[in-house]
């Protein structure tokens, strides 16, 4: 997925789950984080952030949070980059969470998921039960239902879901496993926005809850796949499947 041209930022500090201040060109400036994560990891004052004008009618803000760049384990920014976000041992890390679902229907649309393969028909946000599942494909073999989450946390090199609580992750996961039982095939995709992560697993530390029911609802047949992705400053793109620890 293409971004539009980034501005350069400084992180100052977050106001709430859907706002924080950043430094640009010397002006603080309060941009929109599509994000209800901690991220307490990537959001650190003086961290360089892109972002992604976004000035529309009736917006309390001119940017979206897109990009945010944080420091490769045992490495060091180089200062040479300018604050660029460009610098050598700087991973670039996606902090939009509207990102993922996107993420996966174009690669599935252009056949770059072999787990997702054959399918004749895509859509999103299809509601079953009580909840409402970001992609629904449809093929010869039946349908597949799909919920997808954004992860932003690694910790040595193993990508974390979730960083906080989550009622709703949990509820999906239930909902997967109650499509699995009506016939259907279900699955849990995790999409791990940056690119230094060599595995997955539930962070069973934020969220035992999360855990458990995603551990429960693979027993009963629900799936579960992360992809890594390749962060730029130009482009977000899922590039390779992660193995999932449970």
């Amino acid at each position: 997925m293409k971004l539009p041209p980034l501005i350069d930022g400084v992180f100052l500090h977050r106001l709430n789950r859907f706002a924080a201040m950043v430094s640009v060109d010397g002006r603080e400036t309060m941009v929109h984080v599509a994000n209800s994560g901690r991220m307490r990891e990537l959001l650190r004052a003086g961290s360089w952030c892109g972002l992604a004008p976004a000035d529309r009618p009736g917006r309390k803000t001119a940017y979206d949070l897109a990009l945010v760049g944080v420091s490769e384990e045992g490495a060091e920014d180089d200062p040479q980059a300018g604050g660029r976000g460009e610098g050598r041992g700087l991973v670039l890390v996606s902090a939009d969470a509207r990102l993922p679902p996107a993420l996966v229907t174009e690669a599935i649309l252009e056949g770059r998921l072999e787990a997702f393969a054959g399918y004749t028909g895509v859509r999103r946000e299809v509601t079953y039960g009580d909840s409402r599942l970001d992609v629904v494909l449809d093929g010869a073999g039946g349908r597949c239902f799909i919920e997808v989450k954004s992860v932003t946390l690694v910790e040595g090199g193993v990508a974390l879901f979730p960083d906080a609580p989550t009622e709703r992750g949990r509820r999906h996961v239930q909902t997967l496993a109650r499509a699995v039982e009506a016939g259907h095939r279900g699955a849990a995709v995790f999409v791990i926005q940056r690119g230094d992560a060599v595995a997955f697993t539930p962070h069973d530390l934020a969220d035992p809850a999360f855990g458990a029911a995603l551990r429960d609802a693979v027993s009963r047949g629900v799936e579960a796949h992360a992809y890594t992705c390749t962060v730029t400053r130009s482009e977000v793109r899922i590039i390779a499947p992660a193995p999932v620890r449970l």
